[in-house]
């Protein structure tokens, strides 16, 4: 007697209901490893699409050299790092001066400060001093209205500034800021752009900036001068010039001997990359550790439940025996239900997992999105786990005899 899949489904769904409890249980260790599995690859592609959107544009053929890294890794370094000499404004001048294949040379330094406009006061504000070509380097910053900071402005230090789309939506909701005046640190500027809305990187905003010459910027901070410095090449092979041409010229500045390694820091947009490839892989190492206990945990779970199964079913087997079914036509019925318990689990920890990735998306920095084949692959990986788990009871109960079987003996 060969048995439907129809049948077989019928009979396992079935068998769920009757034991509601025992199915959840029996599902756990399914569900939390698909969970897991979309949520973190649903997080890894949504880092995915925002590396092809947010880093990538930083330009193949730009960089950015200063005395610490964009990113620290570790503390440890951090303390490395801040001994090193500080970048003077002379550094500028020098690789603006002597570096034949950079193309376009901007210098920049920021600190934060309170911004305020007639009684309207911002706090924390990132306030960017920079020469007239920084907005042009590294991803070029467009403008939403007025106009950017001209050459003789950045030379003279003259009191203007662009501002961000937070200040001109908080400072200035229902008035042009176009010649407006506001205070930075209680120093006057006179606003001559809004920059264009850019959102925001990780849950940092990038419309909570103010930028000003870097001449204006250190009358209004009183700080040691520490700029980093951002040069433009035409290809990426222009690019490796001017890197060893800066290299060369920075060693030569800051006295640094043949068999000492450097000790400023190169950005661009391959180093962004490595960051967050480094980031990704130990997201991928994580997802395996987990979803693989959990998966192991879930399958032994489901291999127990289903001897168990087999156990109760055995006068079931000895009927179907006994009226012409195949030993294989008894161990494809309990795969098949194998498969379909995990397969379940598979499709509730796949909306889990949605679940999760809507409030990673929603409630932290991360910006998460689901794939269909990530979905695809969860689910396949529950039903898989049921097929392999399954093989054990799955033989037991087709090694039964139809004699043995009948009278209830396992």
């Amino acid at each position: 007697m060969k048995i439907s899949i129809g049948e077989t489904l019928r009979l396992a769904t079935g068998s769920l209901l009757r034991n509601k409890l025992r199915t959840f249980l029996t599902l756990l260790g399914i569900i939390i490893a698909v969970s897991t599995i979309i949520a973190i690859i649903g997080t890894i592609q949504g880092l995915n699409n925002y590396v092809e959107k947010k880093i990538i544009p930083y330009g193949t053929s730009d960089f950015t050299v200063q005395r610490m890294p964009d990113i620290v890794t570790s503390w440890k370094n951090y303390l490395k790092y801040s001994k090193r000499k500080r970048f003077p404004m002379s550094y500028y001048f020098r690789i603006k001066q002597l570096c034949v294949s950079c193309e376009k040379v901007g210098a920049s330094d920021s600190g934060s400060a309170d911004v305020n406009y007639r009684g309207k006061e911002l706090d924390d504000v990132v306030v960017v001093g920079e020469t007239e070509l920084s907005r042009e380097i590294g991803g070029v910053r467009d403008l939403y209205d007025g106009r950017p900071i001209t050459e003789e402005e950045a030379i003279t230090g003259a009191k203007v500034a662009t501002i961000g789309w937070s200040l001109k939506e908080n400072l200035f909701p229902n008035v042009d800021p176009i010649g407006k005046w506001l205070k930075i640190k209680g120093v006057r500027f006179r606003i001559i752009g809004v920059e264009a809305k850019r959102g925001k990187i990780l849950g940092i905003s990038l419309d909570n900036y103010i930028f000003v010459p870097l001449k204006s910027f250190y009358t209004v901070f009183n700080k040691r001068k520490d700029i980093g410095i951002k040069v433009h090449t035409s290809t990426p092979a222009k690019m490796e010039e001017a890197t060893e041409e800066v290299r060369g010229i920075l060693r030569s500045l800051r006295h640094i001997s043949p068999k000492n390694p450097d000790d400023f820091s190169f950005t661009t947009s391959e180093s962004m990359l490595k960051i967050y490839k480094s980031l990704t892989s130990t997201l991928y190492i994580a997802m395996i550790i987990i979803s693989s206990v959990s998966l192991l945990v879930g399958g032994i779970v489901v291999m127990n439940i289903m001897l168990v199964s087999v156990a109760e079913r055995v006068p079931e087997i000895g009927i179907r025996r006994a009226v012409g079914a195949r030993k294989t036509d008894i161990m494809g019925q309990f795969l098949l239900e194998a498969v379909f318990l995990t397969s379940i689990g598979g499709i509730a920890g796949f909306l889990l997992g949605w679940f999760l990735v809507v409030l990673i998306n929603s409630f932290s920095p991360l910006p998460a999105r689901i794939e269909l084949w990530s979905s695809l692959l969860g689910i396949g990986i529950a039903a898989l786990t049921g097929l392999i788990f399954g093989i054990c009871p799955s033989s037991k109960a087709a090694a039964l005899s139809p004699v043995e079987a009948l009278r209830g003996e396992m």
